[in-house]
């Protein structure tokens, strides 16, 4: 995929809790990768609707696969529009990437990382 199209918001796992309680109180998230904005526009996505929040997403995930979640990005691609990407840590040691449509939940994708 042409890096050029994508735009990515990453989370590390530690993070994870403090993200959550940083979106209920609308406070900044930290971004990782990307412009130093990234926080703003994401905090600006989820007020307008245009993805669900953090903690909607890891539920669908956790029904889906469940495990530990080690990292979670926001992107933007040319193709799917904004999409959650999430890495879990499977019981058996496995690490599966899920794909999210960010405004539905839908899972467009499981995978082995």
């Amino acid at each position: 995929m042409n890096m050029h199209l994508i735009r990515r918001i990453a989370i590390p796992c530690s993070l994870t809790a403090v993200l959550l309680a940083a979106f209920a109180l609308g406070l900044s998230p930290r971004a990782q990768a990307g412009s130093h904005d990234d926080h703003v526009e994401a905090r600006a996505l989820l007020q307008r609707g245009e993805i669900l929040p953090l903690s909607r997403i890891l539920a669908i995930v956790q029904q889906r696969v469940p495990g530990d979640v080690v990292e979670v990005e926001l992107e933007h691609g040319k193709h799917h529009g904004w999409e959650y990407e999430v890495k879990v840590l499977t019981a058996q040691g496995r690490v599966r990437e899920v794909k999210l449509n960010a405004r539905t939940g839908e899972v467009r994708k499981v995978e082995d990382d």
